[in-house]
């Protein structure tokens, strides 16, 4: 009996160190990602509060957001610049990205950051006349590991018609998939998972839902569709530790989406 007992100890110890060993995680290399699609400022009520925005911000404690829906001077912000008031508010790096001119302003996409930024882009996504532009906005950091990644913010068009989205993906693909460094993708897609706007950006981007059914996004009273995202790549450089929908039905009509992802050292 004592033999058993011993033996049975000696399993569950190394099972027990197994488990530890898999789940081990370097928190130099550890980066929290936010995609939040903001309503240009306004609230599901419509008093424009960005201190309500910047609450879900700070409550999450992301290292890097994606922002969809950004003005820049508009007069119905308040002409507001909306990441940089985002970014005092929340103690971070602001970027706005243009994609259109917008009622005497701007409007496009943010991000914002933990750490400062490296270089930074904005790359036009192509779109049908009369619909429209959309843009994907990037940055390169340093993660405290010392390594260097891309972190790209973009909206995909929005219209029931996925021929601007299946453009805008491939366009993705064919400028993103060359990266020099690891890359991070995040941003409201308009796209279910099921779609062909998805299903051409799986050719090079792998997506952080592990569930086969993954919790919707939208809209933010009752979420019901799945349409905000974080992906990566290259999918063996990363690994998915949490997904969390955010559910705030005041902040914006979109619940914003947190994702933790780990980086392996190369």
């Amino acid at each position: 009996m004592m033999m058993k007992k011993t033996i049975i100890l000696i399993v569950l110890v190394l099972i027990s160190s197994n488990l530890s060993s898999q789940v081990s995680v370097d928190s130099s290399r550890i980066v929290k990602v936010l995609s939040f699609n903001i309503l240009h400022g306004a609230t599901t009520v419509g008093d424009f509060n960005l201190d309500n925005i910047a609450k879900v911000i700070i409550e999450t404690d992301p290292d890097l957001v994606a922002l969809q829906e950004v003005d820049f001077l508009t007069n119905r912000a308040k002409k507001y610049d909306l990441v940089t008031e985002l970014a005092w508010r929340t103690k971070m790096a602001p970027l706005f990205a243009r994609a259109m001119p917008y009622d005497g302003g701007e409007y496009g996409e943010g991000i914002l950051s933990k750490w400062s930024f490296v270089s930074t882009r904005n790359v036009p996504l192509p779109y049908t006349p009369g619909n429209e532009p959309r843009a994907a906005a990037e940055i390169v950091t340093v993660l405290p590991s010392g390594d260097t990644i891309a972190f790209i913010g973009t909206h995909l068009d929005h219209l029931r018609d996925e021929t601007d989205r299946k453009a805008q993906a491939k366009r993705i693909n064919e400028v993103y998939s060359t990266n020099k460094y690891p890359t991070i993708l995040a941003g409201d897609l308009n796209a279910r998972p099921e779609s062909k706007t998805i299903s051409i950006l799986k050719e090079i981007w792998a997506v952080s839902d592990i569930k086969i059914n993954p919790s919707p996004t939208f809209p933010s009273t009752d979420p019901k569709r799945k349409i905000d995202y974080v992906m990566y790549h290259p999918k063996e450089r990363w690994r998915v530790l949490e997904t969390k929908v955010i559910q705030d039905s005041i902040a914006s009509d979109h619940c914003s989406y947190l994702v933790t992802l780990e980086l392996f050292a190369k």
